[in-house]
């Protein structure tokens, strides 16, 4: 019989100076990798651990071009491996080892050799060094080069000074470690999206990616006619001051869209700087056409910006980066929201003024935004008093405890929401689920097809109504609980078209929830497959034939028609730290606004044809 473990004998368990212990070295970022990089992942999302340390070491490069020293970096991926090689000033040869191996030791400190640099902590690089399998760094000084081998973190080889040909810089090469990060793989599209990044951000600079060449001349204004999924209503306005840069235009796109940088580092989660923007635009534009009776909201529809900042000594609110904490510029500085304010004030203001033809159609989409809010007015009121009811008591939504909005670090974006359709998948999934990041959200029967309709519908319709509500997106992203949106359906034709019909709804009057990467669809085992001794889920009919080719004769085969015939038991392993999720992008080349007129627009004919053109049968259907 199991001893039983009381409060008592806890508090007899031995504490004792052999519990206290020193890490060396770098062996902390190896136990709790974490802190220093977010999530690990397996390569599958654009934020897995895998693609920071890709970013850690760039940004060294980028800080390099950033005080004029090398305009060109050569990345370059053979299948586990990243090489990149920069062309600045090389890493003082005398401390190299140092500065990538040793916690808070970096040049960076020194503010007068980086004014403006993301990497202030001196760990970006020892962290890509402590969690690679193999780690090589290489200096080039003044027809001198130093390298020094590493795995895991720890030296292998140091290398004597020996005379180069090669120009200035420095070349790093690391290999992931697969005991910490199993087995993954790097997909190049995010790779991409990075590097595009890079370059908007930092015109002048070439960086080539297995030989494809990313170069931006016009900055932000590139970054919006790429990445623009909605024709702009007037050309982009692009406006660039001493440590500022702007773009903006409006669509016929609900609500806002930004993207916002400080130093060239991409906060997706915003902060002070792109809420900063966010006033001072509504502001200007209000003073502007001298109307006190404008609502932001009305101003704000349809607008995508892009916001950069240069920030001394910025502060973020995790290691990764990704949400602006700094109030001022820098320690003698301005505030964040007094400078932007005083520039966007002044510049707009002042474009407009010499561009009354964009500032005549502003007005009018502004207007237009206003109309439609105001005809729709007392719908909203009802509905938010019902929405009101999406508590934690109520059947319609089972929340979480850590939500997006209001919780600093990494750990919130563990934070997720399931929209699943019935109350034996709402129930699988809410009894498998971890109750601290993990919500649920039960829709009742199919969603309303809303293609074609105005944003009056999302508060017309109850089901609609109600997940805004949950998601708290009304007024924007700002607000948004769950880091994961996810589309749980079965994976039948019912469940195919809830998935549709979910995918209409947000890219219709959300695209900026689809494109900021936060919209997924979960994969669930379409088999299971075992015998006595083994069970293997599959997802595919390949992973089913594998299954059965390994497990022997006669293994039992069944096969789930639905996410309520799996049992809570056997659902928690597929909601748990190896979930499957498929991530819903929107790209300007997907051209969504005809894909949605074709599959869910009303043109029956044409869509008729594709279908018979392209069905296929599952035999097990008949």
């Amino acid at each position: 019989m199991a001893e039983e473990i009381t409060e008592k004998s806890l508090t007899n368990t031995a504490y004792t100076d052999d519990n206290i212990r020193t890490l060396e070295g770098l062996e902390h970022v190896r136990l709790r990798p974490g802190m220093y990089i977010g999530k690990l992942g397996d390569g599958a999302f654009a934020d897995d651990g895998i693609y920071v340390l890709l970013k850690e070491v760039i940004d060294n490069s980028i800080d390099e071009f950033r005080m004029q020293n090398g305009n060109q970096i050569a990345i370059t991926l053979n299948e586990k491996t990243l090489t990149i090689r920069d062309f600045g000033r090389g890493i003082p040869q005398g401390k190299m080892i140092a500065a990538v191996s040793i916690m808070n030791t970096g040049g960076k400190y020194d503010s007068k050799a980086f004014q403006k640099s993301v990497g202030l902590n001196g760990v970006g690089t020892k962290a890509v060094n402590a969690l690679a399998s193999e780690f090589i760094v290489k200096s080039f000084r003044d027809g001198k080069v130093k390298q020094a081998d590493f795995s895991c973190g720890k030296l292998t080889k140091e290398y004597d000074l020996e005379p180069t040909s090669e120009a200035n810089g420095t070349f790093v090469q690391f290999t992931p470690d697969e005991t910490i990060f199993g087995k993954y793989t790097f997909r190049e599209e995010f790779i991409e999206t990075m590097l595009r990044n890079y370059s908007y951000l930092n015109t002048g600079l070439t960086i080539t990616f297995n030989g494809r060449k990313f170069l931006s001349r016009n900055g932000l204004l590139d970054l919006l006619n790429e990445n623009n999924t909605a024709e702009a209503l007037y050309p982009i306005v692009h406006l660039k001051g001493e440590d500022i840069e702007i773009a903006f235009t409006h669509t016929d796109q609900y609500g806002e869209e930004y993207y916002s940088f400080v130093n060239g580092q991409h906060t997706t989660q915003g902060g002070t700087h792109q809420s900063a923007f966010r006033e001072a635009f509504g502001k200007t534009i209000k003073e502007y056409y001298n109307k006190n009776g404008m609502e932001l909201p009305d101003i704000r529809s349809g607008l995508v910006a892009a916001i950069s900042v240069a920030v001394q000594e910025p502060v973020f609110e995790s290691q990764t980066k990704i949400k602006l904490g700094s109030k001022d510029m820098g320690p003698d500085g301005p505030s964040v929201a007094k400078f932007i304010g005083d520039f966007v004030k002044k510049e707009v203001d002042n474009y407009l003024h010499r561009n009354l033809e964009t500032a005549d159609i502003m007005l009018k989409k502004i207007q237009d935004s206003e109309k439609e809010r105001k005809a729709i007015a007392g719908v909203t009121k009802l509905a938010r008093e019902r929405a009101k009811k999406v508590s934690l008591h109520n059947k319609k939504l089972r929340d979480c405890r850590v939500h997006f909005n209001d919780t600093k670090g990494d750990a919130k974006n563990d934070s997720c929401i399931f929209i699943t359709e019935g109350d034996s998948a709402s129930g699988s999934i809410t009894k498998s689920r971890d109750v601290n990041t993990q919500a649920v959200f039960s829709l009742r029967g199919k969603p309303f097809n809303s293609y074609g309709y105005t944003k009056k519908v999302v508060y017309e319709n109850e089901e609609f109504n109600y997940l805004q509500a949950a998601l708290n997106i009304e007024d924007g992203l700002e607000g948004l609980r769950y880091n994961k949106v996810i589309i749980a359906t079965d994976a039948d034709v019912d469940g195919m078209h809830i998935r549709l019909l979910l995918m209409t709804f947000f890219l219709q009057f959300f695209p900026d929830l689809v494109k900021k990467g936060h919209v997924y669809i979960l994969q669930t085992p379409l088999f299971r497959v075992r015998n006595k001794k083994e069970t293997r889920y599959c997802y595919s009919e390949e992973e089913r034939v594998d299954a059965m080719n390994s497990l022997g004769a006669n293994p039992e085969i069944t096969r789930f028609k639905g996410l309520g015939e799996i049992s809570p038991d056997e659902f928690k392993h597929f909601i748990g730290k190896d979930m499957r999720l498929d991530q819903i992008t929107l790209r300007k080349e997907d051209a969504v606004a005809d894909l949605l007129s074709f599959y869910m627009g009303r043109n029956t004919p044409e869509r008729q044809d594709f279908i018979v053109n392209n069905l296929v049968v599952d035999e097990d259907e008949l």
